[in-house]
């Protein structure tokens, strides 16, 4: 991370502070924290904007999210050289 940076205090359960802090390695338990916010206000703005697209066009249906979920899987293989459309 690049932007400037802020000392701040949190409290946290003692056993997620260690299962975080055995799981930072060298980059240290602030970066891993920092990274773990970041990736929950990015879930967040995804939620909002889901929310936002739902009022709009209505709820998005189970097999809308499958036949993207199956797109996303095929340009996967596609990428990687696997599965029979990579031939």
């Amino acid at each position: 991370m690049s932007e400037p940076t802020g000392k701040y205090s949190i409290t946290m359960p003692r056993d997620i502070a260690e299962a975080a802090r055995a799981r930072s390695g060298p980059s240290g338990l602030s970066a891993y924290v920092a990274a773990a916010v970041a990736r929950q206000v990015e879930r967040d703005n995804l939620n909002e904007l889901i929310a936002v697209a739902e009022a709009e066009h209505g709820p998005v249906t189970e097999e809308e999210v499958q036949a993207l979920r199956d797109q996303l899987q095929q340009a996967r293989r596609q990428q990687t050289g696997t599965g029979a459309d990579a031939a």
